[in-house]
């Protein structure tokens, strides 16, 4: 069906052949003699467009019963063309109003674009240079995959470590209130008939219970200070 085409040529600044439909063809036909120089050039040609298949594979959709084939150019490109090329890419950008700075899909969507068409062109004229600058652009993709992802899991970490702080503050202020009521039913649980030594010994004890009180509130203080 038409809405299989993932690409369309006007939406893109990589430049496609017309689409064509694919028909089989009877190789029990006689053949014409060619010259080993058109038998040369054919060799070539269709050795490039090996290279440019690889490079940027072709887009197959069936539409009234045909199958339909649209694949990149394997026309070379003018310096006037790389020119128009690089006013292309200003104007989309300006158009679909891209970032200048920082994180943007849209910007990376056009250089992506940009990019794919300046290796066509270097494909044409150098299958080998085509081929190492497809390693280069596969392995941007990679990095930028790798960077996405360690960032989504960061997102992840951080909310999970809130989570865990914002329990934790729970849990230190409910031992707060504990420890408090627990200061506070000591004071007036000390018996009149207790020595001056035995009285020293229990507000040694309450001074115990008043230190681990301001720790743990000092605690409890610089976890909210950590959280803002």
């Amino acid at each position: 069906m038409a809405d299989e085409r993932l690409i369309d040529p006007q939406d893109t600044m990589v430049r496609y052949s017309n689409p064509v439909v694919i028909t089989k063809r009877d190789d029990k036909g006689a053949t014409k003699a060619k010259s080993p120089a058109m038998m040369l050039a054919a060799e070539k040609g269709k050795e490039t467009e090996e290279i440019l298949n690889s490079i940027l594979p072709p887009i197959e959709w069936e539409e009234d019963g045909q199958l339909w084939r649209l694949q990149v150019s394997s026309d070379p490109a003018t310096r006037l063309e790389v020119i128009k090329l690089n006013e292309q890419l200003d104007t989309r950008l300006q158009q679909r109003q891209a970032r200048e700075t920082g994180i943007c899909p849209v910007r990376r969507e056009l250089f992506t674009q940009c990019f794919d068409e300046l290796i066509r062109q270097a494909a044409i004229n150098c299958g080998e240079r085509g081929l190492l600058l497809l390693r280069v652009r596969d392995e941007f993709r990679q990095t930028i995959a790798g960077y996405q992802s360690l960032y989504e899991s960061s997102i992840a970490f951080g909310m999970r470590k809130a989570l865990q702080a914002e329990q934790g503050k729970f849990d230190m202020e409910e031992e707060i209130e504990r420890l408090r009521g627990a200061y506070a039913c000591q004071v007036y649980l000390i018996p009149k008939e207790h020595t001056h030594y035995q009285v020293d010994l229990t507000l040694q004890d309450h001074t115990h219970y008043q230190v681990d009180l301001t720790g743990m509130v000092e605690k409890v203080r610089l976890s909210g200070l950590r959280d803002t």
